[in-house]
């Protein structure tokens, strides 16, 4: 999943562009009218009738509460399933490739051949890696609203923090392998509490060569026709056992074909569908463009850093990918918010909502504006010392965790930052105490950047910037912070973790975290209370708006699981699958369309009718890579990893005639397994 550049306009560029305003204009038209594959639905409010209206069939309860276990949330940012009573996970290639760089080294690089395990013990464990299984969901809306009603600001941010941080403790008890959160739902006007069974032994069973799962690179990436096998297995552990998972979900022995009925159960990170005209334009003229350019830069750094040598290239490709993907992810959204008409339909749509709003309601628009004023001139503040772009470094952001541990542990539990909450310390200590390699080289390279940025936005003569730097260049301060350092080791950051700064400090990154924090949690609480809470409090006035003029529909997504209904079908008069055949058609032998040593040793013997991937009309987001795709049964028929073009302007709206999921196939993987890969006993686990 790449982002194509060019330094001069190509036919690419233009359908790219052309694709971009067309879908635009047709998801503000499905915004008004949602059509029918339309939705990423809560499990404990599916829409049975409307379904069974639409599809022929609804799920029940059982069927809902099957999938749901079966169901894995992967704390990095993914989604996967269980599939099989011994606790195989299925996930996407991509979703594990930390994991294979953390597990390479210079003789071994796994992202270059691939990994198979030819029996359990031979399984090894990903480090860096959490799943999370929904247990139960709790609505705790009347709880929340009675303690946050008639407060605003930072009373409001505080009172909300507190309950949530009670509710959530309640529910964990103290239990490291349990994980609670309250959930806002529709901007404030639900909230549910999600708690989860955590496993925190997740090893690596089954990964194809890079290669293979990217296949196509940029070119390919967000298009259909597509033939990438971007699948992978891991395996549950607990106490070095695999995980009895009666619970799985079964594979399906009838394959996917056009026209089915198929679902899609994962964890889409984030949707803006119910937002404000003014939070709209927010992100068409701050934030995307802001990250667009930042994005930019840290791919062509990365890239020219990686080019020094193969082994900078071995631990930084996946990170790469990962920023070329979001490049191209973040250029399809601000298409959609510059295409014509689109935010003049939101503006004539807002007015009409106004027009009709209850009183208690009709100054939440004006009160969401002002505060977009405010988080205008904090934006680049707190992006530089909070956000994406602060301290770019594992290093750092280790010290960060040990230097404020011991000063939020003194605070009740309901005052302190979300992420120290009694319930929230279990992944907060999992994280800190990982015990994956940490590449020395590539934290000089990317802090040195990160301190050369912001001396450039800010310049040399602030005094942030001076009491950053200290008199030192950006490359100077980077070098000694890192090769003085001894946070890379976990013995130390446990060491230092439970003593809760007791221990004299000094090491020389936790020092640096530590003198520059005031004025980082400075920028946080101004945006906590000035921003983030007055848009809460207003988003759900406007929430109750919408559900008293009749306005239904799934909330926004939230990384939290959610089910999307659709069948199996191509754009227009184009396919719904690609085969096996068209894999080796398309393959030229020079990268990104080449096909590895292993497919070419069983071509001969590899049907070319086999499925390889397929599109369907599910309403997917970036976060539903590694999504199960089910069929009305509730068994597994594919694996989701993509969508295409129309689909980047998902965020804002379900463009339906174009709009698809693009997954993995059930009968390649089954047949990757058993003839390409030795992985027989793992298909023989998947389909007994």
């Amino acid at each position: 999943m790449a982002a194509k550049v060019s330094r001069r306009a190509d036919p690419s560029t233009i359908i790219y562009g052309a694709s971009m305003r067309c879908a635009a204009a047709i998801v503000l038209l499905s915004a008004l009218t949602a059509s029918a594959e339309e939705g990423m639905w809560l499990f404990n409010e599916f829409p049975t009738e409307q379904a069974k209206k639409e599809l022929g069939f609804a799920p029940d309860q059982a069927w809902l509460d099957r999938v749901r276990l079966g169901s894995l949330r992967l704390a990095n940012g993914c989604s996967a399933s269980i599939v099989s009573p011994d606790g195989l996970v299925m996930t996407n290639h991509h979703c594990i490739r930390a994991c294979l760089e953390d597990l390479s080294t210079k003789e071994r690089d796994l992202l270059a051949t691939g990994f198979v395990a030819a029996a359990k013990e031979k399984e090894e464990k990903c480090p860096k890696f959490e799943g999370n299984q929904l247990q139960k969901i709790t609505d705790v809306t009347a709880s929340v609203l009675a303690v946050i009603k008639d407060k605003k600001g930072a009373d409001f941010q505080k009172a909300l923090k507190a309950e949530s941080a009670r509710l959530e403790s309640e529910c964990s008890k103290g239990d490291a392998l349990r994980r609670c959160d309250v959930v806002t739902l529709f901007h404030g006007a639900k909230f549910h509490l999600y708690e989860y069974r955590r496993f925190q032994d997740l090893r690596v069973a089954f990964a194809p060569e890079f290669q293979m799962a990217a296949f196509g690179g940029d070119p390919d990436n967000f298009n259909f026709p597509r033939y990438g096998f971007d699948a992978a297995f891991l395996r549950l552990y607990a106490d070095g056992k695999p995980v009895k998972t009666p619970e799985h979900l079964k594979w399906s022995k009838k394959s996917a074909k056009e026209g089915d009925v198929v679902f899609v159960s994962g964890h889409p990170g984030g949707t803006e569908r119910g937002l404000t005209l003014a939070q709209y334009e927010f992100l068409r003229d701050v934030s995307l463009p802001w990250n667009l350019v930042s994005l930019a830069e840290q791919r062509g750094r990365l890239d020219e850093w990686m080019k020094q040598s193969p082994d900078r290239e071995r631990v930084a490709k996946s990170r790469l990918r990962a920023i070329e993907n979001s490049l191209k992810a973040l250029k399809g959204r601000r298409e959609a918010l510059v295409s014509p008409g689109f935010l003049e339909a939101k503006r004539i749509a807002e007015l009409a909502l106004q027009a009709k709003a209850p009183e208690t309601s009709k100054g939440a628009w004006d009160a969401i504006a002002a505060a977009l004023q405010v988080q205008r001139t904090l934006y680049v503040d707190y992006v530089m010392r909070e956000g994406s772009q602060a301290f770019q470094s594992e290093l750092f952001a280790h010290a960060r965790r040990l230097a404020r541990a011991p000063v939020e542990a003194a605070k009740p539990n309901a005052e302190r930052l979300r992420e120290y909450t009694d319930a929230q310390l279990p992944a907060l200590q999992q994280g800190l105490l990982d015990p994956a390699p940490i590449p020395m080289e590539l934290e000089k390279a990317r802090l040195t950047w990160s301190l050369t940025k912001l001396r450039e936005v800010y310049g040399a003569d602030d005094a942030f910037v001076k009491k950053v730097l200290a008199g030192q260049s950006p490359d100077e301060l980077a070098a000694q912070l890192i090769d003085g350092t001894r946070v890379g080791d976990p013995a130390f950051r446990k060491e230092r973790y439970e003593f809760k700064g007791k221990l004299e400090e000094v090491d020389p990154m936790i020092a640096f975290a530590r003198r520059i924090d005031d004025e980082c949690r400075a920028v946080r609480k101004r945006w906590e209370d000035e921003v983030d809470s007055v848009v809460k409090k207003n988003m759900e006035l406007i929430s109750e708006a919408k559900r008293a003029q009749g306005q239904r529909g799934p909330p926004d997504a939230t990384f939290t699981l959610r089910l999307s209904y659709g069948r199996v079908k191509g754009v227009g008069n184009g396919p719904a699958m690609t085969t096996i055949k068209g894999l080796f058609e398309r393959a030229s032998g020079k990268a990104p369309f080449a096909v590895t040593e292993r497919w070419l040793a069983q071509k001969n013997k590899l049907s070319g009718a086999t499925p390889y991937d397929v599109a369907t009309t599910n309403d997917i987001i970036g976060g539903n890579s590694g999504s199960p795709l089910v069929d009305r049964n509730g068994d597994v028929v594919g694996l989701v990893f993509d969508g295409n073009l129309q689909s980047l302007g998902g965020n804002f709206g379900y463009e339906p005639s174009g709009n698809r999921t693009v997954a993995v196939h059930g009968d390649l993987i089954l047949t990757a397994l058993q003839s390409v890969y030795g992985a027989g006993h793992l298909a023989k686990e998947l389909r007994p």
